[in-house]
């Protein structure tokens, strides 16, 4: 199934929740905030969201530097 992440189009299985595709991404929860159909969502939701055809996220990383 097609799902758009940071405006690119991805495949993904069907029934992975946002949470599997975030760990199968790498991405630390504790450095990311994620944005699901156009609503922040909270880590402790992550689990619970299965992503649908479609969906729309946008994921933003923390980056530290000086």
């Amino acid at each position: 199934m097609i799902i758009t992440v940071n405006g690119q189009k991805t495949t993904v299985s069907k029934g992975m929740s946002l949470y599997d595709f975030l760990k199968l991404k790498g991405l630390d929860p504790q450095k990311v905030v994620v944005e699901h159909n156009y609503r922040i969502v909270k880590t402790e939701e992550w689990p619970n969201i299965v992503l649908q055809e479609n969906d729309n996220l946008e994921i933003l990383r923390f980056v530290g530097g000086g």
